[in-house]
């Protein structure tokens, strides 16, 4: 049986067996990992993940019922991680900020999974500082995605009331500027930023080819902006080696392909800063 990630979850909740052997398939070969959404309150039985060249064996093994044993030990420590943040500050205090987000952690070496995202993020940061802008920008590289998303719950947990106070938020997911056929992903908050950011993109030669239901949940750290009723844009993209060992460089990323979504979010945000979108609560039709 062939399931999604959701399906899964929906399964390990009423299964009654022990234990869960779950083959790993992704558009490559290999031990494609699946996130944990419940990690701070985990459910179900024990799941041991296992890489897609293991479901030959492991069905015929099955259908010999073949006994297995399944130990397992496990246990939590605390532990530190970080967010990195930065602000640059705007002339006029006044001005609700901009928010700039994008994960910073991924399994394996997500070259291309969290490599494209960043570089946009530090590039945005060089281009703005250059500048001279009314409204301050805060930019945040976030810890614990495939946990949770335990990144931005920090973020915002120090920052009470930020996800609606903030003009807008510009989140990169995962994705950005892979080497694969694109397939961006745009989920915005409304038709206004939705539209300055097609149009950015269309300018730097970039399709938009699938777009999340007006008001729908966004997938990534968008979900928790959207939850606060904030305004947002997020750009998704595909990847053939996602959650893979082989998601490395250079194969995985187009580096021209990084570069146009870096001036096209340069150009979104320098139009965010200068007023092209009226501060969240002003706004109507939400």
């Amino acid at each position: 049986m062939i399931i999604g990630s959701s399906k899964f979850l929906d399964i390990r909740k009423t299964t009654k067996h022990q234990a869960m052997v779950v083959v790993t398939r992704g558009e490559s070969p290999g031990l494609s990992l699946m996130n944990a959404p419940n990690f701070r309150a985990p459910l179900g039985p024990p799941a041991i993940q296992v890489a897609s060249g293991e479901q030959e064996l492991l069905e015929a093994s099955a259908a010999q019922r073949t006994e297995a044993h399944v130990i397992v030990y496990a246990v939590r420590h605390s532990a530190q991680v970080l967010n990195v943040t930065a602000r640059l500050p705007g002339t006029d205090k006044s001005l609700p900020p901009l928010v700039v987000m994008t994960p910073r952690s991924g399994w394996w070496h997500c070259a291309a999974e969290r490599g494209g995202g960043l570089a946009c993020w530090l590039e945005m940061i060089r281009h703005l500082r250059a500048q001279q802008r009314r409204r301050t920008v805060e930019f945040v590289a976030l810890s614990g995605h495939e946990l949770g998303y335990l990144g931005i719950e920090a973020f915002l947990s120090a920052r009470p009331g930020l996800a609606r106070e903030a003009v807008a938020w510009i989140h990169f997911g995962a994705n950005v500027g892979a080497a694969s056929a694109v397939n961006n992903l745009l989920q915005a908050s409304d038709d206004r930023i939705d539209r300055l950011a097609s149009d950015s993109l269309a300018e730097s030669g970039i399709p938009v080819n699938r777009r999340t239901a007006r008001g729908a949940v966004p997938a990534g750290e968008a979900e928790l902006v959207h939850q606060g009723g904030g305004r947002y844009v997020s750009i998704i993209g595909a990847n053939p080696f996602f959650h893979n060992p082989a998601d490395r460089w250079p194969d995985a990323v187009d580096v021209d392909s990084v570069a146009k979504h870096i001036v096209a979010f340069n150009r979104l945000a320098e139009m965010l800063c200068d007023g092209m979108i009226v501060h969240s609560e002003q706004k109507s039709g939400r």
